[in-house]
């Protein structure tokens, strides 16, 4: 069940896509030869009108094929008949298609459960960041020299960038409508770590990060995974695992660490690692507070910042090298990914399922309209490029030039697309 609820998030978000470039180009009187869900040989079709509607064997993908798209054909009904902004009107419309979708769920989403306000909590006494002024209950509106509009956002920046021992702390929070602004260096803390984050204030120990290099990763721990016991001592909740870990101090020595994951029990025996970290003495919050019908429509377009942000960065970090091409995923690690994300909400009931799934579709979404706009052949962005320089220059350039360097850049989308594949399907078993 896991798998189809996974094909059928995948499938909206690219049938949305495709459906931006249809409706555009339908508007603009341009003859779509197919519209398709799907890659390879057709299992269904139909011919309406002008264009055949397909259903394809492999459930990733798509496509919306319009007459004379990829060669010269300039004749009545074709992509290149119509003006420079027509067909930049066409091609930008997949990628915003999908940004709507993103919005228009994330409405859905903050009207049910809300948003997360960036509240400080669990301030420690003593600490720097306290001795600075900060205290319970404030709100973090600018971390590090980055805005901040949700709890995530501060969240997200220790996951990319994190904060060393030593480094110095920035912040602006507000308080009773006052703004103030701190520096201060963390305290640094040297211990032994399995390498994990969780929620401090959830139900369940479900890890929301592993760390790269970390005890838990080369064991093959994923977020999103629930720890269930250590050394055979059952941990139910947040606290229970706090406790534990203060009565049973983490040392030098194996550890059997037990998990769940699609609803099943795993153990892994793991030796905790020596870290030097920073200690930033204070938690930001992740639980969501409802809003009034103007803050839903705020915060819809702050979650589609978000996630279009954040992919931004983890783009830059996969350019730069923190992050390396191993650590993307492509369609069979995302629907496995959906999988079990599906699985473990099911035992939040129904409409947590539905929320965790429309969540799913946002990322997803978003995700898909930033990559499609990278200036790369082949891709929304790669065709955008070659239109924005004919309206600028006032004339095309060299069609048949243009399709083979869409051409070169598809084979070596394909070739990364196996790569990619190849090690989804490797992290699997």
């Amino acid at each position: 069940m896991s798998i189809v609820i996974a094909l059928v998030v995948f499938s909206v978000i690219i049938l949305f896509h495709e459906f931006g470039h249809f409706l555009l180009a339908k508007m603009h009187g341009i003859v779509v030869t197919e519209f398709s869900l799907g890659m390879g040989p057709r299992l269904l079709s139909t011919v309406k009108g002008d264009t055949r509607y397909s259903l394809k064997l492999l459930p990733f993908g798509g496509s919306c094929m319009m007459l004379g798209e990829d060669d010269a054909e300039d004749k009545e009904g074709s992509f290149n008949s119509k003006g420079v902004w027509a067909r930049i009107s066409v091609i930008a419309a997949g990628p915003i298609f999908n940004f709507i979708l993103a919005f228009v769920l994330a409405v859905i989403i903050i009207s049910v459960v809300g948003y997360d306000p960036a509240t400080t909590y669990g301030v420690e006494d003593g600490s720097p960041a306290a001795e600075a002024g900060l205290q319970d209950e404030d709100l973090i509106t600018e971390f590090q020299g980055e805005h901040v509009d949700i709890g995530r956002d501060v969240n997200t920046y220790l996951s990319l960038y994190g904060v060393e021992a030593g480094d110095e702390v920035s912040m602006t929070y507000e308080r009773d409508g006052v703004e103030n602004s701190i520096t201060f260096t963390p305290a640094s803390v040297e211990r032994y770590l399995l390498g994990f984050t969780y929620n401090q204030n959830a139900e369940s120990v479900e890890i929301t990060e592993v760390s790269k290099n970390q005890p838990l990763d080369q064991a093959g721990v994923k977020a999103g995974d629930v720890i269930v016991a250590i050394d055979g001592n059952t941990v139910t909740d947040a606290a229970s695992l706090q406790a534990y870990l203060e009565a049973h101090p983490l040392e030098n020595r194996e550890v059997e660490v037990t998990y769940l994951r699609d609803g099943l029990d795993y153990k892994v025996n793991v030796t905790p690692k020596m870290t030097s970290t920073a200690n930033l003495g204070f938690y930001c919050n992740y639980g969501r507070v409802k809003t009034d019908a103007l803050g839903v429509l705020k915060y819809s377009a702050v979650e589609l910042k978000y996630w279009i942000k954040t992919t931004v960065k983890s783009l830059g970090l996969l350019i730069t090298g923190k992050f390396g091409i191993k650590d993307m995923s492509g369609p069979v690690g995302v629907v496995d990914y959906i999988g079990e994300t599906y699985e473990a909400s099911r035992s939040e009931g129904v409409l947590m399922t539905w929320m965790n799934m429309f969540n799913m579709i946002i990322l997803l979404s978003a995700n898909l309209g930033v990559m499609n706009l990278l200036p790369i052949p082949a891709l929304d962005g790669g065709r955008l490029v070659f239109l924005v320089i004919e309206a600028i220059r006032g004339k095309a350039i060299n069609r048949e030039a243009e399709g083979m360097v869409h051409f070169v850049g598809l084979m070596l989308l394909m070739v990364l697309m196996v790569f990619v594949m190849y090690n989804d399907i490797s992290k699997l078993f």
